[in-house]
């Protein structure tokens, strides 16, 4: 399962996986207590392989994020809550991205992605950040 298939719709908790398209949308399951809903085409609807997070130098694609998270905690849940203060929240993501621009990501986009990162691996989702990262290392070795 890649990221392509994981999204988030804006007004709802959590991340949901497609399951089939439809002629006015789609129907998707909430990796939270696996129920399936349709969304619209009207719905704002975020993908995961399509989120990037600002660095002082580029955009660091959201998987590469969730893979650094990965790496930091071991493949482990992540050691702290998405529900943790504003500087608990702010440290652990200077430990996981160094050089993240504190004046365009703020303290509620660092509780999506450790809430974010929390589900893939509670689901055994995160198998998906290595496929992507094998298959984006190929491709630069082709150019």
């Amino acid at each position: 399962m890649s990221l392509d298939k994981i999204l988030s719709i804006s007004g709802k908790p959590g991340l949901y996986q497609i399951v089939t398209q439809t002629r006015t949308g789609a129907v998707v399951e909430s990796l939270i207590d696996k129920k399936r809903i349709t969304v619209g085409a009207h719905s704002n609807i975020s993908i995961l392989s399509e989120i990037a997070i600002y660095t002082l130098a580029e955009e660091v694609p959201l998987k590469d994020v969730l893979k650094k998270v990965k790496d930091k905690e071991n493949g482990q849940p992540t050691s702290i809550s998405h529900k943790d203060g504003k500087d608990v929240l702010e440290e652990f993501f200077f430990e996981v991205l160094p050089d993240y621009d504190e004046d365009r990501v703020y303290p509620s986009d660092i509780k999506k992605v450790v809430q974010w990162y929390n589900l893939l691996q509670k689901n055994d989702l995160l198998d998906a950040l290595e496929e992507s990262k094998t298959n984006n290392d190929t491709s630069e070795e082709e150019e």
